[in-house]
């Protein structure tokens, strides 16, 4: 029996949809949640995110701000452009678009944003406070919407274990803090696998849940997986694909087609995780847009 599919583009639609009357009242309220997505460098993939943000802030009756710079932007003058959002009213949110040119210190960079209006969660004072499970802290986006995507599929968290392939800052270790704590979609065991796990294999198939964020297209088979598991595939790789008009097509870290014929529920790519991805940060927008409410 083939794996029921976890579609993330319909969750997306339906809280998308749910935010709509926060955004109203608040607005009512003399207060546009307004994003500001920077953009260094030409990267063909970057400009496809940034676009689709830019397109979901105006869906979503926000105000967007995409501001492009060329990749030979010096750091410092990266860095005085945050300082100027910072300060900027209207922008309550902030999205510096990774990977940056070599010749900047994402880091440095990073840290810059203010906390308050760090809506990728990326700033120190957010990862301490989500850690902590303090709800003040903005969750990141993509760990975040994995676990929405789970709560709101129906896919019970608590006691089961899940196995996290991938121990990046950006998606692995967040979504191992996300999954462990007291609450819907966490109280789970949670083991993380990297490129120094021994025997990936017999790992991942302990997992009830899998989450795969690793960055290979297709990693995943299917004698990796567990028979019933729930698989949720983070990647998003460009392949070669004669057959189609663009010359490549998309695909995720997990091979869809075998592994859906063993587990129990998987996440496309795409149509998966991305839509989620920009929910989540929408939801971060609004959230930091409530502290300017009077």
């Amino acid at each position: 029996m083939p794996a029921e599919l976890i579609d993330g583009n319909a969750i997306a639609r339906e809280m998308r949809s749910a935010l709509t009357p926060e955004i109203a009242a608040l607005k009512k309220q003399g207060v546009t949640p307004g994003l500001a997505v920077v953009l260094v460098g030409d990267n063909p993939a970057s400009q496809v995110y940034v676009s689709m943000k830019g397109k979901a802030c105006i869906e979503a009756g926000m105000a967007e701000n995409t501001i492009r710079l060329p990749a030979n932007t010096t750091e410092a003058e990266l860095l005085s452009r945050l300082d100027e959002l910072n300060l900027d009213r209207s922008v309550h949110g902030i999205l510096v678009q990774l990977p940056l040119p070599k010749h900047i210190d994402e880091r440095r960079v990073l840290h810059r944003v203010l906390p308050a209006k760090d809506v990728d969660g990326f700033h120190p004072e957010n990862v301490g406070r989500v850690a902590m499970g303090d709800p003040s802290g903005f969750r990141p986006a993509t760990p975040s919407g994995v676990q929405q995507m789970l709560i709101r599929s129906g896919v019970e968290t608590k006691g089961a274990h899940v196995v996290v392939v991938g121990r990046s800052n950006v998606v692995g270790r967040p979504m191992a803090s996300l999954l462990l704590q007291d609450g819907p979609g966490g109280n789970a065991t949670v083991t993380v696998c990297h490129s120094r796990t021994k025997d990936l294999g017999a790992v991942t198939r302990l997992g009830d849940i899998l989450i795969v964020a690793i960055g290979k297209p297709e990693f995943v088979t299917a004698d990796m997986v567990r028979k019933g598991a729930v698989v949720i595939d983070v990647g998003v790789n460009r392949v070669d694909d004669a057959s189609k008009k663009s010359g490549h097509r998309l695909v995720g870290d997990v091979a869809f087609e075998p592994v859906s014929k063993v587990a129990k529920a998987i996440s496309p790519v795409p149509g998966g995780v991305g839509p989620m991805t920009i929910t989540m940060l929408l939801y971060n927008t609004v959230q930091a847009a409530r502290q300017w409410v009077v």
